[in-house]
């Protein structure tokens, strides 16, 4: 009866971390850095229409008194840069959006010329209307010509380099979604793996009819609070991966007892506790040599863990016979596989592993740069 409850303890575990693993998140600091960015972007252009309307005032007189062929007063850059300015916004957020295309570019062209034409008769009736004093010359229909034309290619210039932008950051959103993707299916696939090796120790405690088995309830349920409430995040504190590291010792210590020698080195001074790390990231190495280094003569498992200039170094070493025998885990590979798969997504170019198989003792060795 012990044995079932276990067994169904695991299934059931199984499956509510899988569900777990596919949950959405919601991450509230990336949406108040984008509404930032938002707020920086429409200060930013209010800062240039800013300079771009105050700049007459410095050169060109403000009155309606009469003024040197060619100058207009400042009021008439008022004017026509209020005009601009809409026209701009016309422009890059109604004209290039519907006839901006391969099919209607022809169509986008005509309607720019036809605006650059009517802006200069609009602009010329108000010179000719509120702005008589202004003597017409060469330099005069210039100013009343070329601005519009200006505006019309900036903005259809800013108007294709924040598609271009966009276009760019949705790929980099669409990959970023991707990795994240792989990567919870990779944690909700280590997740019931763990569990199972784990249970599969109990329901050996339960058929001896140890007195271990309730401490060794107690560690499970420690490391299933790690796993479902601790871990969630992208990085936990390496102390808490290394205590859960523990834990997971201590648990396969109830199990074999002085069958096994374990040696476990962890030299992490406290100050380096401001180090994050993934979580989950260094228990599928533990897990492997325990799956692989007893059943054999004179097993033994050492691991060490050191921590230095912002370098962790992480050394599993256990003694193994042969290839995979028929009494362990047919998935016992998945492990390895895993670890080597989330180091490539979360930790490239900040990573070493090496594993040696030399003399029937099998060697991992991670170093990894921790920040």
């Amino acid at each position: 009866m012990r044995v079932w409850k276990i067994q169904s303890a695991a299934l059931f575990a199984e499956a509510s971390i899988n569900f777990r693993g596919w949950l959405p998140s919601h991450d509230k600091q990336d949406m108040v850095g984008k509404v930032n960015k938002k707020y920086r972007s429409v200060l930013l252009q209010i800062s240039i229409w800013g300079v771009l309307f105050a700049l007459p005032h410095f050169f060109i007189p403000s009155d309606n008194r009469v003024v040197k062929p060619g100058f207009f007063p400042s009021s008439f850059f008022i004017v026509t840069n209020l005009y601009h300015v809409a026209l701009f916004y016309f422009n890059a957020y109604v004209i290039y959006p519907l006839f901006f295309n391969k099919r209607k570019w022809w169509v986008f062209l005509l309607l720019l010329a036809a605006i650059v034409a009517g802006s200069y008769y609009l602009k010329l009736f108000i010179t000719r209307t509120w702005y008589p004093q202004v003597t017409m010359d060469e330099w005069a229909y210039r100013i009343l010509f070329f601005p519009t034309l200006a505006f019309l290619f900036i903005s259809t210039l800013y108007r294709l380099i924040a598609d271009k932008i966009q276009h760019e950051k949705k790929q980099k959103e669409i990959v970023a979604e991707q990795l994240a993707i792989k990567l919870k299916f990779l944690r909700s696939q280590i997740n019931p793996h763990f569990i199972f090796n784990v249970l599969t120790n109990l329901v050996s405690l339960a058929r001896k009819k140890s007195d271990q088995l309730e401490p060794a309830l107690l560690k499970l349920s420690d490391l299933m609070r790690y796993m479902l409430y601790e871990s969630d995040g992208s990085k936990v504190p390496l102390l808490q991966e290394i205590e859960y590291l523990q834990s997971y010792i201590d648990l396969q210590r109830l199990r074999f007892g002085d069958d096994i020698l374990i040696e476990v080195n962890i030299d992490v001074p406290q100050d380096k506790s401001q180090y994050n790390i993934e979580p989950m990231m260094l228990i599928a190495f533990v897990e492997n040599a325990f799956k692989h280094g007893t059943g054999v003569d004179d097993p033994f498992i050492k691991i060490n863990l050191t921590v230095e200039n912002n370098k962790l170094e992480f050394d599993v070493k256990n003694k193994y016979v042969g290839e995979l025998t028929g009494n362990k885990d047919g998935g016992s590979g998945i492990g390895l596989e895993n670890v080597q798969s989330r180091l490539i997504l979360l930790y490239p170019k900040q990573h070493s592993l090496a594993v040696k198989k030399d003399a029937a003792i099998f060697d991992v060795h991670l170093t990894l740069r921790l920040k």
